[in-house]
């Protein structure tokens, strides 16, 4: 049974040392690709901090209008 379809190991062995280089290409994958997830987290975080932002900023503004600019804002 050693030469079946469903036999997952090889059938010549590999040369030596050949494995490390899909080890290291695994590694530096999941390193890439870690950093990238951060960095996507760290993006979202900042997007999310702008519009509260925004959102106070808005409502000064409406305040500030209300008070010294003699009127109801006119923006909703």
């Amino acid at each position: 049974m050693a030469n079946s379809d469903f036999s997952t190991t090889p059938m010549q062995p590999a040369p030596f040392g050949a494995g490390i280089f899909q080890v290291m290409m695994d590694l530096q994958m999941a390193a890439a690709k870690s950093a990238w997830l951060v960095q996507r987290q760290q993006w979202e975080a900042m997007g999310a901090w702008q519009h509260s932002i925004a959102a106070v900023q808005r409502e000064l503004m409406d305040q500030w209008i209300c008070r010294f600019g003699g009127g109801v804002p006119l923006d909703g």
